[in-house]
């Protein structure tokens, strides 16, 4: 048996594992309510009458990174794998820019819907793509993202309908937000090799999760930071460092899959 091979077995048991693991974690923990604060953010300043103008356009870049990658993931030549996958990742990642925009505009739990949908649902995209480069193409059909989608939209709703009763519960939103964050670190230490339809490098997966980690980073950090830079929060620093990720992830995915396709024309 070649040692792909292997790699490729142990990834059946282990990732799933990994994800069990986050679920029962989330799972004893017990109900994650949301923090009252949650909606005061340190930047409330308006520009020309446009309310909390620089958490509301700090979503433009979201609206370009998804709308060119959707250009971008529909100019590559025919090819089987997460090609399906990134593409709604752009989808999603657009939608994030109108969904985030609505909910800063004016913050409630309300719009804040409209907010979480679109990024349970990149994560979802962005779960599948990964698993459909580094464990089995199956990932990225049309059923497979479905789910993935539907989970993620579950998820949210199941967030929204516990807090409409005064019981707001975020473990399952927090699971399909950060499974993809755990399952990376995971395959990369598995070793799983690139499939032969193109595949983003440990370096790029490395690079997003640095990003991430450096906008969650600002987003606790959101009052700090404007007191001490005074011209941009946490938040709307958030928000473009998620953008930049976003834009780094579909790029590498781009020129991977052309990378690939140039050495077999070779």
């Amino acid at each position: 048996m070649s040692s792909s091979l292997r790699r490729r077995r142990s990834a059946a048991w282990l990732l799933p594992a990994a994800a069990t693991i986050l679920a029962l974690a989330l799972g004893l923990h017990g109900p994650i309510a949301q923090w009252a604060s949650y909606h005061a953010f340190a930047d409330a300043r308006a520009w020309f009458g446009l309310p909390n103008a620089e958490n509301v356009l700090s979503n433009l870049p979201f609206a370009f990174v998804g709308g060119w990658g959707l250009w971008a993931v529909a100019r590559l030549p025919d090819a089987p794998g997460a090609r399906r996958a990134w593409s709604c990742f752009g989808a999603a990642v657009l939608c994030t820019a109108f969904g985030s925009a609505l909910y800063h505009w004016a913050p409630g739990n309300g719009a804040l819907v409209f907010d979480r949908l679109p990024i349970a649902w990149a994560c979802a995209a962005l779960t599948c793509a990964l698993l459909a480069e580094r464990v089995d193409a199956r990932w990225a059909t049309p059923a497979a993202l479905a789910t993935a989608f539907l989970i993620g939209t579950a998820a949210v709703a199941w967030w929204w309908l516990g807090e409409r009763r005064g019981a707001g519960d975020l473990r399952a939103y927090l699971l399909v937000q950060f499974l993809p964050m755990l399952l990376v670190p995971v395959a990369i230490g598995l070793k799983l090799p690139a499939r032969d339809t193109g595949c983003l490098q440990d370096r790029d997966w490395w690079i997003v999760l640095g990003l991430y980690a450096l906008a969650k980073l600002m987003e606790l950090a959101d009052r700090p930071v404007l007191d001490a830079l005074g011209f941009i929060s946490g938040h709307t620093l958030k928000h473009l460092l998620a953008a930049v990720a976003a834009l780094w992830l579909l790029r590498a995915a781009t020129r991977s899959v052309r990378r690939r396709l140039r050495a077999q024309l070779r």
